[in-house]
């Protein structure tokens, strides 16, 4: 069987596929080129958490504040959109804000308001509902563990603090951002610590994920390794 013929038999089998791992490892841009490979529909659940931090930003909403978040949060309408290059568009109430929740400080606001369990268990049933049907990508922090225990196949992808920061900050760079590295390598510490010691779903590698550290790896070889496993498990 060629590469190809068993990427389509990847495809026709409609798997639900969940990549976790720590902010800055690589999870978005590895399930976008992994759902071209696969014909699949890529959703990134932190975008989810980062277009409410985003938004209760903009109008001026503390994230503890429960009942205002739980009131924004019903109000709020997201999707994803695939783009004609394949990527997916972020469309909050109608807007494409996919730039805006590109910096830095979306990202800290996300892991605050993905840390209260009200909010966790708003986009719970969203996220189950978007991939009920399979032929789905879905990355974030606990999609193996708590969103899709259950989910065909598997992964836990990782990178060393330092390596996430530095591509952030090449990232950056080209997106005409000043950034200091230092202060990136911090935030992204920081975010380790608050992702993997919340109450609610903390970050953690589930048991029957395949782990892949990209730190020596390139985007291309990172998704090879992914497509093996995936045409390994349409093939037992």
């Amino acid at each position: 069987m060629t590469p190809q013929n068993r990427s389509t038999s990847a495809s026709d089998t409609h798997l639900v596929i969940a990549i976790d791992g720590p902010a800055g490892s690589g999870k978005s841009s590895v399930g976008d080129l992994l759902a071209k490979r696969l014909r699949y529909v890529h959703i990134s659940t932190g975008a989810i958490y980062r277009a409410i931090g985003w938004k209760s930003e903009q109008q001026g909403i503390a994230p503890n504040d429960i009942p205002a978040m739980q009131r924004l949060i019903a109000q709020t309408t997201i999707e994803f959109r695939r783009r004609e290059d394949g990527t997916s568009a972020m469309i909050v109430d109608g807007d494409d804000v996919s730039e805006q929740l590109t910096t830095n400080e979306a990202g800290l606001r996300a892991s605050t308001v993905a840390a209260i369990p009200e909010v966790r268990q708003s986009f719970l049933a969203l996220q189950r509902r978007l991939g009920r049907n399979g032929g789905v990508i879905l990355d974030g922090r606990d999609i193996g563990t708590v969103v899709f225990p259950d989910a065909d196949v598997k992964f836990y992808l990782d990178a060393s603090p330092q390596e996430r920061a530095h591509r952030r900050f090449l990232q950056l760079q080209q997106q005409g951002r000043s950034a200091d590295l230092a202060q990136l390598i911090a935030d992204i510490k920081q975010r380790d610590h608050d992702d993997s010691t919340r109450t609610i779903a903390p970050l953690r590698q589930a048991e029957d994920a395949v782990y892949i550290d990209s730190t020596h790896l390139t985007l291309p070889q990172v998704v090879e390794k992914m497509m093996h496993t995936v045409r390994q498990s349409t093939e037992e």
